[in-house]
């Protein structure tokens, strides 16, 4: 039976923003929220400490190393990681609850996530973020001056490594510095596109 295009329902989104450090993800994040499209955003929980700026609920769930473990034991996370020593985790009642409103979901995540991710739903649209060059980037992460000269280096090393993964991703966006309304349109057109699927992904959880 041929599909009819008056009665094609479109099937809410699993996005995930990823990258390496520095490039950029949640200054992006934030600019689609002031666009405010009807997106769920994730929040996502994080065994660290908040830092200046960061508001509870807003930017992470930040919890405590021992509730975050309970979380794990309990399968609260669709996906979990280790980074830099601290926890990160998507607790998966909140895709579940924008999926079942029919919402896109984004999602935040390192490159170790994006993978975990692509393995538990493979209908998900990965999109890639990029500084617009390496020098780029290692001035944003000496900017910050969130870490200690040593940590930065550990980053950058790290960002090299991940930056050869990109091609496990389905698109890749460049957020140049002074201009993170050309990377925003282009995730918002990626998400245009795949919701004019004639075959359309379907993420179940």
């Amino acid at each position: 039976m041929k599909p009819d295009p008056y009665l094609r329902l479109e099937e809410p989104l699993l996005i995930v923003i990823s990258g390496p450090s520095g490039v950029g993800k949640d200054t992006i994040l934030q600019h689609l929220k002031k666009r405010r499209v009807p997106f769920h955003f994730v929040v996502t929980a994080a065994s660290r400490p908040a830092r200046p700026g960061e508001v509870n609920g807003t930017d992470y769930h930040f919890v405590s190393a021992a509730e975050f473990t309970r979380m794990i034991e309990d399968d609260e996370l669709l996906e979990y990681a280790l980074v830099y020593g601290e926890y990160k985790g998507v607790p998966i009642d909140q895709v579940r609850q924008a999926f079942s409103s029919g919402k896109d979901v984004i999602m935040r995540l390192d490159v170790q996530g994006a993978a975990r991710i692509r393995q538990l739903a493979p209908e998900a649209v990965l999109v890639f973020i990029v500084a617009g060059s390496e020098e780029e980037l290692v001035q944003r992460l000496r900017a910050r001056r969130t870490e200690k000269p040593d940590a930065i280096n550990t980053r950058v090393a790290t960002a090299r490594q991940e930056l050869q993964r990109i091609g496990e991703f389905d698109y890749c966006v460049v957020n140049p510095q002074g201009n993170v309304d050309a990377a925003v349109d282009g995730i918002l057109a990626i998400i245009n596109a795949e919701h004019a699927r004639v075959h359309q992904r379907q993420v179940r959880l």
